[in-house]
Order: C-alpha cells, then structure tokens, then sequence
C-alpha cells in the first residue's frame, strides 16, 4: 500500500512562489501518473497538473500553465508541483494523488488515482 505525504505550503503573498513536495512510501513507484489536485473552500476539488512516470509528459489546467511546474524524481518516489507568480485565487489545500498499481487510464479526474496525500495548505494574500 503506498502512503503520500505532502509539504511546502505556507502563506505567501500574490507574486511570490512555493514549492510543493509530495514524498510516497509502502510502494514501489508513485505509479503512472502523479497529479497534484486543489481544493479551495466551499468548491469542488480540481485538477492542477499531472506528470507521467518517465517525467516527459507533463499536463496542466489552464489556469496554472506558464506558471506552475510539475516534476517528479523516480528514484528519490518524490514529486514536485513549483509554484510561481501565485495569485490569492490559488489559495488552497493542495493534494497529491498516485495512480498506482500504474494502469495509465487518464489523469484528468480524481476517480484516475488510487491513493492520495494528506493535503497542505497554500494561502496567497492580495
């Protein structure tokens, strides 16, 4: 059973960056894909990004493209979600999520990954 284990959120005013880590354990791969998914208060959560396991392949909502990166290193079983030029609309708990055993199905909704992190929160202020 793999267990997903987020940090880097914190508090940072709009224009400013973070990064965002998503460390896995219990397996043998963060799976196929890895996404990163958001929840802001009173909404549904939503698709960020996603990386494929070789890393080349990388997907973004269109609202974070030019300004998020998502990244993942196999060996160390850790991704990255690189946050730039944040915006208070970005305030969230941001999850990470495994598709894991690797199927390769899709990355676009929650119902494609099988385990999931804890979340860390993300607040951008104005």
């Amino acid at each position: 059973q793999l267990q997903l284990v987020e940090s880097g959120g914190g508090l940072v005013q709009a224009g400013g960056s973070l990064r965002l880590s998503c460390a896995a354990s219990g397996g043998t791969s963060l799976g196929y894909f890895t996404g990163w998914f958001r929840q802001a208060p009173g909404k549904a959560r939503e698709f960020v990004a996603a990386v494929t396991s070789n890393g080349l392949s990388t997907f973004y909502t269109d609202s974070v493209k030019g300004r998020f990166t998502i990244s993942r290193d196999s060996a160390k079983k850790t991704a990255y979600l690189q946050m730039n030029s944040l915006k208070p609309e970005d305030t969230a708990v941001y999850y990470c999520a495994a598709d894991y055993p690797p199927v390769s199905g899709g990355y676009l909704h929650e119902y494609n990954y099988d385990y999931w992190g804890q979340g860390t929160q993300v607040t951008v202020s104005s």
